[in-house]
């Protein structure tokens, strides 16, 4: 996410005299309002929580079931495993079988909320939106620039009403990224320490019992308050979560198996209160498989906290993600070849663990037809080795004159690059 990320929320308010839609109105140990306000009805979603849903008395059942997933293309469930998980620089492609290639294996969540694997194949990220201020019309603009470039579903760093109305109107899925692990806007660093105090390694978060309880008690309220809403396709545990922060270091002790376990742990208690979305990391896939690489950096995940591998085998995360920055992590010198290896490499890996993988996020800073170029080598390597689908960093839009903030990665519908994503769009979506 280029280190931008969602402010983290003020969970303890005053009472209200009526509790509005989507609110908490119920649940073991609860204590506040349970009045709902005209019109609404208050719902178990589970013994735990309970909420404030308009006109109807049936109570939702949230129990997961076994429910093939939706599709409007070809699925299979026989993966060829041909090539080795852990692939070296001179790897080839895997070979890709099904749709997108392996979307149609993503776990269901519950029989009335069926998510298409169509919409893992090609989106946007677009973090502003939801923490900038921008009018409901810019918003409604934002996503209609997304729309325009053949994406289906767009990563958003905090999730908000107007948000998700304006993207249900124009037809996209949001993934929602839950926290950040650098410090802009907020981040883990925030829990640690306003609960302990400053001075402690950055991975406490992931660590630490009371720190843990405050960060669930957040998601809580989170997934809780949109249980239902089917326009949230995902939720992510965090973005780029590693053992050391924007400017706290990482304890001796920490490496891939902290966030590992921490995902494991954090993932099970989001399947264990919504059974209705995907759950994910937001990681950045680095590989812990340094030998034969000559120790490249992303290639050394065991120190730096993630081993995609690892991470992937987690039975409650229903797909795998990784980043792609081949200029910010030292492979300037060749970084297209580079790239193609490593979308390569976490294909591989995808096929034999059986389950979807997405490279989330990606980006180059130059500009112009050379940029669009380069994407395009990406491309068809997504395209060849069966990847899921990929996830641009990040989308760009004009209100009145003015662009949205732009880190370098920013792509407008005037580049070049906008263009190629609507082609990209059309041959992911063929690729069925």
């Amino acid at each position: 996410m280029r280190r931008h990320v969602l402010l983290l929320a003020i969970l303890v308010g005053p009472a209200l005299a009526s509790v509005p839609e989507w609110g908490q109105c119920g649940g073991l140990g609860w204590t506040g309002e349970t009045d709902c306000a005209a019109g609404l009805v208050c719902i178990e979603q589970n013994e735990y929580y309970s909420q404030c849903l308009a006109g109807t008395t049936t109570t939702i059942i949230t129990t997961p079931t076994t429910v093939s997933i939706t599709s409007t293309v070809k699925s299979t469930t026989t993966v060829s495993t041909t090539s080795t998980v852990k692939s070296t620089t001179t790897s080839s492609a895997p070979t890709a079988t099904g749709s997108s290639r392996l979307g149609g294996l993503i776990p269901s969540t519950s029989s009335s909320h069926k998510v298409d694997v169509k919409y893992l194949h090609l989106r946007s990220n677009a973090y502003w939106p939801a923490l900038l201020g921008y009018s409901d019309a810019a918003i409604d603009q934002a996503f209609s620039d997304i729309a325009g470039s053949g994406a289906t579903v767009c990563r958003l760093t905090i999730p908000a009403d107007y948000l998700i109305s304006s993207a249900k109107s124009h037809g996209i899925k949001l993934l929602i990224t839950l926290t950040n692990n650098w410090s802009d806007f907020g981040g883990m660093d925030v829990y640690t320490v306003q609960l302990l105090g400053s001075g402690l390694p950055h991975d406490t978060f992931y660590t630490n019992p009371t720190v843990v309880a405050a960060y669930k008690a957040y998601v809580q309220a989170i997934v809780m308050r949109y249980l239902t809403e089917d326009t949230i396709m995902a939720w992510e545990l965090a973005n780029e979560p590693r053992c050391a922060g924007t400017s706290t270091a990482a304890s001796a002790t920490c490496n891939s198996t902290v966030i590992t376990n921490w995902a494991a742990e954090i993932s099970a208690y989001i399947k264990s209160l919504d059974p209705n979305h995907l759950v994910a990391i937001g990681d950045e896939g680095f590989i812990n498989d340094p030998l034969p690489h000559d120790y490249d950096y992303p290639y050394q995940g065991g120190g730096i906290g993630i081993d995609f591998e690892a991470n992937l085998a987690i039975d409650t995360l229903d797909f795998g993600t990784f980043h792609m920055y081949p200029d910010s992590w030292g492979e300037s010198g060749n970084d297209i070849a580079w790239g193609q290896q490593w979308i390569t490499d976490h294909a591989t890996i995808m096929t034999s663990a059986n389950k979807p993988a997405i490279m989330e996020e990606f980006g180059l800073t130059y500009t112009g037809t050379q940029r669009a170029d380069d994407y395009a080598t990406w491309y068809d390597t997504v395209i060849s080795t069966g990847l899921t689908g990929d996830l641009l960093w990040q989308a760009g839009s004009v209100f009145n004159g003015t662009e949205t903030p732009n880190d370098g990665y920013a792509i407008y519908p005037t580049d070049p690059v906008y263009t190629l994503l609507q082609q990209h769009a059309a041959a992911l979506k063929a690729r069925g």
